[in-house]
């Protein structure tokens, strides 16, 4: 059992250890380091590219300038009709011109200027007419790096009477030639990439790494401190993506701020409604106490009024609980069932009371046996704060001499196929433009001084949760709300 314990622990260690190593060093490196790195990667490619075939022209530039100065030794040669070259000049020319041997052709004829026995084999042939690319880098590498000692064969073409010169020349002196230059040129290749490497990799600080870290260390900050107004960064004059980039970002941080300052409001304004809503709750209890006592009394106008008052208050109690338990703005889902609209809707004429001396008269206009597929309670919020916007819109605006409050309702089309609509309709002046800007928009819709704009809000969002519309009809005298209710369920976003 030890063993084998062992031997698993034996083979889990190495692949631990092993796993770091997976991870790439460059992961570490920052954009600056991993820039540098890529800019002198380039720029070493690029002179590679340059180097190489620089090399490899060379050594066929020194090999063509041998055969130039074999050309003179050919018209030594031709010069000599035929007779021998002493061998002090031969000799001469040999040395001059660096090769064991000139061999020239022209004329159907041959010669040949050497002191030594000719070899019977040549460690290379380089044939200067007609040499690609690729021979050359290949004839340099070797030349370079696995020397001959043998001569090499060159040949290249002849001029003044020549089809071809042709020399055997030893490599050390063309070798020796060619590392000098590969060493000038490799210094000198380097001065150049150091130089462009550096240039490149400041010029791609300023223009690209700097404004990046800029933008990365707003982000950061803005992370910190959302509603901090200053971590929005300052947008540069600059035009190109960057630019672009900043200035985006500055309006992205400033909506945000915004919005989360906002938030934070309407938290602590909720948090202030939900400790109103528990004192009022408790109030409203012994209201409703108040109200069951009215009961029993023998007026009939107290008859009359107390079910009212005690349905009001239970609707006011439940509306409490309900936005306590819930611990936010949004409606429960509602119940919806076939109730008919005639009760509702007079309901609705006691809000006139709310008009200083009652001179706003509120008309309910509903057949007897209308019925529609709503949440009862809720639809009567939402008409109640209908008609409680239009009342407190005809006591301010005195111009009119019979402020007056329709609600219509008829129906649309076959009972189960069509649709209920409701009006609440004014006769006072209207909404004004800022007002129908954002007219269902909580916090901004508010007509008058002083309002919150929550009650088109809340109506809105009431019809809505029952599968129904409220929109504003539009060229019609004072203000016309439309509601829409269709007979069957409509799933609520």
């Amino acid at each position: 059992m030890n063993v084998h314990e062992g031997a698993q622990e034996g083979t889990a260690r190495p692949a631990e250890a092993a796993a770091p190593a997976r991870h790439s060093p460059l992961r570490h490196l920052g954009l600056s380091a991993r820039l540098f790195l890529l800019t002198v990667a380039f720029v070493a490619l690029a002179e590679v590219l340059i180097y190489v075939p620089a090399v490899a022209n060379y050594r066929l530039s020194w090999l063509s300038d041998r055969i130039a100065a074999a050309q003179v030794a050919a018209m030594v040669l031709d010069a000599s009709q035929g007779q021998s070259v002493p061998d002090d000049l031969a000799r001469h020319l040999l040395t001059g011109v660096g090769a064991r041997a000139i061999a020239v052709r022209g004329d159907e004829t041959r010669r040949l200027l050497a002191l030594d026995p000719m070899p019977d084999s040549v460690a290379d042939s380089v044939d200067l007419r007609q040499v690609s690319l690729w021979e050359a880098v290949r004839g340099a590498w070797r030349t370079l790096v696995a020397p001959v000692t043998e001569p090499i064969r060159v040949v290249g073409h002849g001029r003044d009477g020549f089809d071809l010169v042709e020399i055997l020349q030893d490599e050390a002196p063309l070798r020796a030639a060619m590392v000098d230059f590969a060493s000038r040129l490799l210094l000198s290749s380097l001065i150049v990439a150091a130089a462009a490497a550096g240039l490149v990799f400041v010029v791609l600080q300023v223009v690209i790494v700097h404004p990046v870290t800029r933008l990365t260390r707003n982000i950061a900050a803005f992370a910190d401190d959302p509603e901090g107004a200053e971590r929005s960064i300052r947008p540069s004059r600059r035009t190109d993506e960057i630019g672009l980039a900043e200035t985006a970002l500055a309006r992205m941080a400033q909506g945000l701020a915004d919005q989360l300052r906002q938030r934070r409001r309407l938290a602590e304004l909720g948090l202030s409604v939900s400790k109103i809503n528990h004192e009022l709750r408790n109030m409203l209890t012994g209201a409703q106490l108040l109200g069951d006592r009215l009961e029993g009394t023998a007026d009939p106008m107290v008859q009359r009024v107390a079910p009212r008052l005690v349905a009001t208050l239970d609707r006011a109690i439940r509306f409490c609980e309900a936005t306590l338990a819930y611990g936010r703005a949004s409606e429960p889902h509602p119940t919806r069932r076939r109730v008919t609209l005639a009760p509702l809707l007079e309901e609705l004429q006691d809000l006139a009371a709310l008009a200083a001396g009652a001179r706003v008269a509120i008309r309910a206009e509903v057949p007897a046996d209308l019925k529609a597929e709503v949440d009862p309670e809720q639809l009567l919020r939402a008409l109640t704060n209908l008609v409680r916007n239009a009342v407190q819109a005809l006591e301010t605006a005195r111009c009119v001499a019979a402020p007056e409050v329709r609600v219509t309702a008829s129906r649309d089309g076959a009972e189960g196929q069509g649709a209920v609509t409701i009006l609440v309709a004014d006769n006072g002046p209207g909404l004004p433009a800022k007002a129908r800007a954002h007219l269902f928009a909580p916090f901004k819709g508010s007509a008058r001084s002083g309002g919150t704009g929550l009650g088109l809000a809340v109506a809105s969002e009431l019809i809505r949760l029952n599968g129904g519309t409220l929109t504003l009809d539009e060229g019609t005298p004072g203000a016309c709300f439309r509601v829409t209710l269709p007979d069957w369920p409509v799933s609520a976003a």
